[in-house]
């Protein structure tokens, strides 16, 4: 997989730029309340191919008169609740989504995925840390089925070359 409206200087930043048709609507088939069933791998980045597979719920509702939105994903692990929240903000000027995360184990926000969506696909990508190395996450947003969307997240620790699928999220109203 190549990097989709998106490229990494010398330095080892990215360079974003926006679909020709992103816009604040281009969440608007997420709003509201969703089944999920959640596919995960067991490690990352180690050669792992054994898959935990648990369902979550989850509610997404518009915020900022539309420029964002929010939801809140509920499931339990290890037999402990477990919340993880997401803010989605679309910026007018740059025409680009950046996705935050926050879960309960952390407490705090990740770096956000910045990105846009392109023939109801989006991508979405941040550098980030990852067992002390540097790598790259990329989500993927499937609308192409808008009442049963697909979330996908893949790290990278070669800069894009290859990357690593390892958590799937199938959701159903």
């Amino acid at each position: 997989m190549h990097l989709v409206n998106a490229s990494i200087n010398s330095e080892g930043q990215l360079n974003i730029i926006p679909s020709a048709g992103s816009s604040k609507d281009d969440f608007d088939f997420f709003i509201g309340e969703w089944k999920i069933t959640n596919r995960k791998l067991k490690a990352r980045l180690s050669s792992c191919t054994e898959w935990d597979s648990f369902n979550a719920r989850q509610e997404t509702r518009k915020i900022l008169v539309g420029l964002g939105n929010t939801d809140i994903f509920c499931t339990t692990a290890n037999g402990q609740p477990f919340e993880g929240l997401t803010l989605r903000l679309f910026n007018p000027k740059t025409r680009l989504w950046s996705l935050f995360w926050a879960d309960s184990n952390e407490g705090k926000m990740d770096p956000p995925l910045v990105g846009s969506f392109e023939n109801k696909i989006g991508t979405f990508y941040c550098v980030d840390r990852f067992n002390g190395q540097q790598i790259l996450v990329m989500f993927q947003w499937d609308k192409t089925n808008p009442g049963n969307p697909i979330w996908s997240q893949a790290f990278s620790n070669d800069n894009g070359n290859s990357w690593e699928w390892n958590w799937y999220m199938y959701f159903e109203k």
